[in-house]
């Protein structure tokens, strides 16, 4: 009997582990909505300001910080603390100086036009060009830098009626409620814009607003597959010359791997650009790979 008693309470024990391993599993908790003071606006309203934004900056000049890695690493390690310079006049060009702040040398000098683009190298003496819409990935973070990638990140495109619809989607994302100083859901607005080519339409790419100022706070480009190609997401934005601008930029490429932070330290907007500022000047001899 002693021995019945002990076996049926070891089975009743065994039985009881699964059950008491679902009692105590544990659940996400669900978040509350934010109680941040929202604004609203329609489609055509952030169309308004995306293109009034579009219109006020024609040329601007920036100081930044800036970090290059690969955009699989959750804290780049790669390329840390450039101080960057940045020239971008529109409709296309861009000139963008890399300068390690310790050694004081240049780390990269790059242009851009609306086609073809060119990135020095220095440290390895090295020349790369190409063209904007046809570069191939490399293997190292600082080649993968594009020049019409950032200028697309860093001025925002008019929405063109002739060409493009712009259709408006209600989300939402988590953020720090100010009330309670703990993450919420917070209601945002998307706006999606579609584009055409000769071949149909295509999701071009997809502004994501903040309703408490309705600022943009991150971008999506697509390939006309539908693919995701530039993610960039947009923080603490600051006045300049009477425009709001973010001083926190982060640019993913999700096809090269490659990751962009600049926060931005001092900005000039419409002040007078010369051709010359985007000739880029190279020591005889440079070694040229075509991407």
């Amino acid at each position: 009997m002693i021995g019945g008693f002990r076996c049926s309470h070891i089975l009743l024990l065994i039985a009881l582990v699964p059950l008491g391993g679902c009692l105590y599993r544990s659940r996400p908790v669900a978040l509350h909505t934010s109680t941040a003071q929202l604004q609203t606006a329609t489609g055509n309203d952030l169309v308004e300001r995306i293109n009034a934004e579009a219109t006020d900056i024609q040329s601007l000049e920036a100081t930044v910080t800036a970090s290059v890695g690969d955009s699989k690493l959750v804290e780049i390690t790669e390329y840390r603390e450039i101080r960057g310079y940045i020239l971008i006049r529109k409709p296309s060009s861009l000139r963008m100086i890399g300068v390690s702040p310790i050694l004081q040398i240049h780390v990269f000098d790059m242009v851009s036009s609306l086609q073809e683009f060119k990135l020095w190298i220095p440290s390895k003496h090295r020349l790369i060009a190409g063209n904007n819409d046809a570069a191939r990935p490399s293997l190292e973070p600082l080649e993968n830098l594009q020049p019409q990638v950032i200028y697309k990140a860093l001025l925002l495109q008019e929405v063109d009626p002739q060409s493009e619809l712009a259709v408006l989607e209600g989300g939402e994302h988590q953020a720090i409620d100010p009330r309670t100083q703990e993450p919420a859901l917070q209601p945002d607005y998307t706006l999606n814009i579609i584009k055409r080519n000769g071949r149909g339409w295509y999701l071009s790419r997809k502004l994501v607003f903040d309703r408490t100022d309705l600022r943009p706070r991150q971008q999506l480009f697509y390939d006309e597959h539908g693919s995701v190609v530039t993610d960039v997401r947009y923080d603490e934005y600051r006045e300049f010359n009477g425009v709001f601008f973010p001083t926190k930029i982060q640019i993913r490429r999700s096809q090269e791997e490659c990751s962009i932070k600049l926060e931005v330290t001092t900005l000039t907007i419409n002040a007078p650009i010369t051709d010359d500022q985007f000739v880029l000047d190279l020591p005889s001899g440079a070694a040229q790979a075509s991407r």
